[in-house]
């Protein structure tokens, strides 16, 4: 009976680790999708930049993007590196708590401070620095052309950064069965 329970506290823990790593990937992936699809609909608004009636001809470089469509996905791109990065320092902090050795605390104290350009990313993205740049450029055309969902990609870096958090939480948890785990072998090798 003890040993079925064993190997179903070892399945259990192992799905554990599995759902935690993935929430922890789910961090930088959704930092990409957050600029591919500000990548897309720069696109799709410099097309309708281009063919509308305020278009009076101008500087298009190689890639096809205005000099709006150019310092909008700049903006964008930087804003999803930033994020993708403190996403992808998780990650590794993540794999790394679920070890059973020393240096957790500094690992969860960094962590910590990594919160703030994870939050600095999100706040330049809700504030929707397409839309800004469009009205400073006064060019209603790019507005225009702007998909409908181009506002709520923001978003897509607080779903990471949630799925981060628990998977942290799941990372950390993991990590301290393992050192408690290893504590008990040796006290038990000696009875």
């Amino acid at each position: 009976m003890g040993e079925r329970l064993s190997r179903e506290g070892k399945r259990m823990a192992g799905s554990g680790r599995l759902a935690g790593l993935v929430l922890l990937a789910l961090g930088p992936a959704l930092a990409a999708a957050y600029a591919g699809a500000g990548h897309v609909a720069v696109r799709a608004a410099v097309r309708a930049q281009l063919a509308g009636p305020g278009w009076q001809g101008g500087g298009v470089d190689e890639s096809g993007l205005t000099s709006l469509g150019v310092d909008t996905w700049r903006l964008t791109w930087w804003t999803a590196t930033v994020v993708g990065l403190a996403a992808v320092a998780y990650l590794v902090f993540g794999v790394l708590l679920q070890r059973e050795r020393r240096g957790r605390t500094l690992i969860l104290v960094v962590s910590g401070v990594l919160i703030v350009p994870y939050a600095l990313g999100f706040g330049v993205a809700l504030f929707n620095p397409v839309v800004l740049l469009a009205n400073l450029y006064e060019s209603p055309d790019f507005l225009a052309g702007l998909p409908a969902w181009q506002p709520y990609t923001a978003w897509l870096l607080l779903a990471g950064g949630l799925a981060q958090a628990v998977g942290m939480v799941l990372a950390a948890a993991q990590g301290k069965r393992a050192a408690a785990a290893a504590d008990v072998a040796p006290v038990n090798e000696r009875s």
